[in-house]
């Protein structure tokens, strides 16, 4: 019996073996040419670019604006870097002599770590690199520094604090480094000595190594305490000092001067941007108020209607500068294009006396002297000379002692007497 079912799957399909050409495209077809051959494409295009390069070098553009001279030809590679350096030159210029951006020129905000940020000379920085706009990562252990410096920039994205110990190693992505961290005073330094030379030495190089590890600019704040107990008055940075290594300043004296050694062997080793900071006395709002240094401990007596203290017959003399002087210093020469050391203080002198009838004249017209013997290795003279500073990056100090004295005055008053009534209103 036969099968109903019959396969007819290819009944209707005849079979034509004849061998049949695929159709050329035409080659002049742009659709061909771009789709297809687009390597061929490719590859044309950059010789024909190289050809026409090396055949015609100079490109002609049009006239160059008074501010901004781009020169007429870019066949050299040095004239690109003359412009781009001129113009830089040029904005920081005009940064520098207004304190703006100038109209048309946005500066790129940068990632800046201060060490020692919490600080009094660190929290002054602070505010100023963060009103133009830049990020800012305060590195602080808080050993002198005071959170309430910084309390103010909480909330601010461009603002970060990180409670730290820079004789830790520290991995950040920054652009520059203002390495401020170490006890200034000798109140501090002294009470520790053995942690005030390791930050100097174990803490400068790591943040050395974090400058090298991304590419940022280092600049170290070191200190006229380099000079030791000066035999040149006024000093100048090429002086060598006279420093007596194993006095009981030496912890600070040679810490520093060894952080400057380490500082440019890794400019010279490394290839590491630095800059050298060295900072005579400074005053203002925000300093400790019994650290040991002669103004705040002044002020502060004559607040609390003490007599002052003047150490020996009160003839050693000392400059004053205003912080905000010496925080306009620092930027400048972090942003300059010089290394230095570079002496930063106020050039006027002053003896211990005459400061003391400074801040009787300020506070207290009846407050008394008393005199003491003088500390071991504390100089008898100290005066910067800041030509250099003048010359080549611009700066000088602007604050008279008499005129940034009551602004200290009026924030230690605050601190005082609120700390006073804080502590009143407890008990």
């Amino acid at each position: 019996m036969a099968s109903g079912l019959v396969f007819r799957g290819h009944e209707a399909q005849p079979v034509n073996d004849a061998y049949s050409a695929k159709p050329q495209k035409p080659w002049f077809s742009l659709r061909y040419f771009f789709r297809e051959q687009r390597l061929h494409f490719l590859f044309f295009g950059i010789l024909l670019a190289s050809v026409f390069f090396l055949l015609f070098p100079s490109v002609s553009s049009p006239p160059a604006r008074a501010h901004d001279p781009l020169p007429a030809s870019f066949s050299a590679r040095h004239d690109l870097t003359h412009w781009i350096t001129t113009n830089t030159r040029a904005y920081d210029v005009a940064v520098h002599s207004s304190g703006r951006i100038p109209l048309g020129i946005k500066r790129k905000a940068r990632r800046v770590v201060v060490t020692g940020g919490a600080g009094f000379v660190g929290s002054h920085l602070v505010d100023r690199l963060i009103s133009r706009g830049d990020s800012v990562i305060v590195v602080d252990n808080f050993f002198t520094g005071r959170k309430e410096n910084v309390m103010h920039h909480f909330g601010n994205p461009n603002f970060e604090l990180i409670r730290h110990d820079v004789v830790e190693p520290l991995l950040l992505e920054v652009d520059q480094i203002y390495h401020l961290a170490c006890p200034a005073s000798p109140v501090h330094y002294k009470f520790n000595p053995v942690k005030t030379i390791k930050t100097n030495v174990v803490g400068t190089l790591n943040m050395l190594g974090l400058a090298k590890r991304v590419g940022a600019r280092f600049l170290l704040t070191s200190t006229s305490e380099v000079y030791g107990d000066p035999l040149q008055h006024p000093q100048k940075e090429t002086y060598w000092g006279n420093v007596n290594p194993i006095g009981v300043r030496s912890c600070y004296d040679e810490g520093k001067r060894t952080a400057e050694t380490l500082t440019m062997d890794y400019h010279r080793g490394a290839g590491v941007e630095v800059r050298i900071a060295r900072i005579f006395n400074t005053y203002g709002p925000r300093m400790c108020l019994d650290d040991g240094r002669v103004v705040s401990n002044f002020v502060a007596q004559a607040l609390r209607k003490e007599a002052l203290t003047v150490y020996g017959d009160g003839k050693q003399t000392r400059s004053f500068q205003y912080v905000s002087d010496l925080v306009e210093g620092l930027m400048r020469l972090m942003e300059g294009e010089h290394v230095g050391p570079f002496n930063l203080g106020n050039p006027g002198e002053f003896t211990m006396l005459e400061l003391a009838k400074v801040v009787q004249e300020t506070i207290d017209p009846e407050a008394k002297i008393d005199y003491r013997p003088n500390t071991e290795d504390d100089p008898h003279m100290r005066k910067p000379d800041i030509s250099r500073a003048k010359e080549l990056l611009g700066w000088e100090p602007k604050v008279d002692l008499r005129k940034g004295l009551p602004l200290m005055v009026s924030d230690f008053r605050q601190r005082i007497f609120g700390d006073q009534k804080e502590g009143a209103t407890s008990t």
